[in-house]
Parts: structure tokens; sequence; C-alpha cells
């Protein structure tokens, strides 16, 4: 009897054991959205001495300044301001009505260099930490591609590539009116600034804005998004090349991320990427429903998974995510 009441206690102490682990590892799991009740969108982010730095466009439709946020563990978060750039710093003549939006931010000997777009232009920063001080790294404080760059096309959504060699390319553009979207890249010079040579219409099929490169065995990913980013259109595609500049043709699968019937996810669109213990992961933005006559988007993670031919898969949105 007494030995049955021993083995009986081991038991029991065991299964309550693994049930407190089951829920710790539970309440340790990523929640989607990141930050319910914070809207933002078209993040990008870096991993800087075990933290990690998204910065992204304020909702709605940009603020004046960007949002930025630090983390260890994409759990717990805090809300970090930068000096730089702001609507007042980055306004030039020939700038238009649009607020700070869509950043890219890199790292590179030993900087990091920020391309975002401000008044319908996009605008290069530098900076010797994620969280600044941050300037303009152009001598004379002026746009990098001002926005009478391509009459007719709309001059966002760069984003700043570094191939295998070291070789820094910048990809951008959008269209006007939800229509006539266009790619555009160049290659930049060691300053990160400079052009080094003429910028290159690479648009690939159904291409719209939000112009995203991950380069994976040999091939280049040239990610991006469609349809219209205010509503349940607008969805993530991917084209395959063989080099920054293609020819792509346009991956199986796409568009990898879209609008989900059951409503959890709409419009989902202008990503980033990033890696960690060997996971890649997909950062992006989706509408947050709502009835007023403005869009609100929320930051969401997911999981790239690739299939034996390296055509990138479905991503699968889950409200919570194990890292």
């Amino acid at each position: 009897m007494i030995k049955r009441y021993f083995v009986f206690r081991e038991f029991f102490f065991l299964v309550v054991i693994c049930f407190f682990l089951n829920n710790n590892a539970i309440a340790q799991q990523v929640r989607n959205p990141l930050f319910n009740g914070y809207y933002a969108a078209d993040p990008t982010i870096v991993n800087y001495k075990g933290n990690f730095y998204v910065y992204a466009t304020k909702d709605p439709w940009g603020g004046s300044d960007l949002a930025v946020f630090e983390t260890k563990d994409f759990i717990h978060w805090q809300q970090k301001q930068i000096n730089w750039p702001t609507k007042q710093q980055c306004t030039s003549p020939t700038s238009k009505e649009s607020m700070v939006w869509a950043p890219s931010v890199v790292q590179k000997n030993g900087k990091f260099y920020m391309y975002v777009s401000v008044g319908s232009e996009v605008w290069a920063g530098v900076a010797d930490n994620p969280l600044g001080p941050w300037k303009n790294i152009t001598t004379d404080n002026s746009p990098l591609i001002p926005a009478n760059y391509f009459p007719g096309y709309h001059m966002i959504d760069a984003e700043c590539f570094i191939d295998d060699d070291g070789q820094t390319y910048l990809y951008w553009g959008s269209g006007l009116n939800w229509v006539n979207g266009k790619c555009f890249v160049v290659k930049l010079k060691p300053d990160m600034y400079h052009f080094d040579g003429k910028p290159k219409d690479v648009t690939p099929p159904d291409y719209f804005e939000g112009p995203y490169m991950y380069k994976r065995a040999g091939k280049y990913y040239l990610m991006y998004s469609n349809g219209k980013a205010i509503d349940s259109t607008y969805n993530i595609r991917y084209s395959i090349g063989n080099s920054p500049y293609g020819p792509w043709k346009e991956g199986a699968n796409s568009p990898i991320l879209s609008s989900t019937k059951d409503g959890k996810v709409i419009g989902p669109g202008h990503h980033t990427m990033f890696t960690l213990n060997n996971q890649v992961y997909i950062l992006f933005h989706k509408i947050f429903p709502q009835k007023r006559d403005y869009v609100l988007r929320q930051l969401c993670l997911g999981k790239i998974e690739f299939d034996k031919d390296g055509n990138m898969k479905k991503v699968i949105y889950q409200d919570t995510l194990g890292l």
C-alpha cells in the first residue's frame, strides 16, 4: 500500500511539472499581432548585440516621425524614439504632402543606414547606433531620390540589399492611384548613397510596391506587394532571378500571403524578413478591420518555408508562434 502511494505521488508530481512546463512554453510564444492596440505598417528590422529593433510607419498613413520598438524576445517590447527622420527635417522644394513612411535599415561597416520615404521622396540617413543619433547622409540635406526623379511614378518604398560580395543595391518604386507600379534598382557606391551607374527598371510580374530582396542558394528572390494597401486585395508575392536585376519569373505559390476567408488576415503586405536560429521569418502588416474612413494596420510575424525545388511555400498565419 505504501509503495503504491509513493508511485502515485511521483506520477502526480510528474504530471504537475509537465503541465506547468507546457503552459510556460505556451506563455512564451509570440502572439500576433505583435502590438495589440498599436497601429503600424511597412516594417524593417535589425539585430544588434542581442536586441532587435523594429522601425515602422505610424498609422493612420504616417506620422511626423517613425514608430520604433526594441525587444530581445518578440514578447516584451519597449517603445523608443529617434531624432531623425522627421517631416520637418526631410522637406525639400520638391516634397509632397506625404508623411514619414516605409523605412529600410541595414548595418554595414560598423554603421547603420536608413532609407525612408518622406514627402513622396527617398531620404537617406546614417548612425553609429540603431537608436541614433541619426543624420541625413547627404552633405546638402537633400533627398536621395526627389519626388520628380521619374515623373509618373511614386518615389517611395526604398529597400537596401547587401549582396554576398558586399555590393549594395537600392530598390524602390510604386505607382500612382493604385496603378502602374514600377520597381527601380541602382548600385550604391561604398559611401552608401552615391549611385554607381544609372537606375534600371526591373519591375517583376504583378508588382505594385514594397520591394524586398532575399537571396538563397545563389537565387535572387524579389518580393513585393500588389493590390491596394487600403483593402483586402493587398498581398505579398515573389519572383525569382539569377541576378539582382532579374529577369524575373514569378515563383510557385505566389502570392504567398493573402487575405484569409476567416477574416483573421486582411490586406497583408509591405514586409521584411530576418533569420533567427536558422529559421527565416517574415514581418508584415495586416489591416485592422474598423469602419472609419482611414486604414489602421498591425504588425505580425510568420514563418517562411521552402520546398525541395527552392520555391517559397504559402505563409500560414498563426495566432501564436514559437521562436
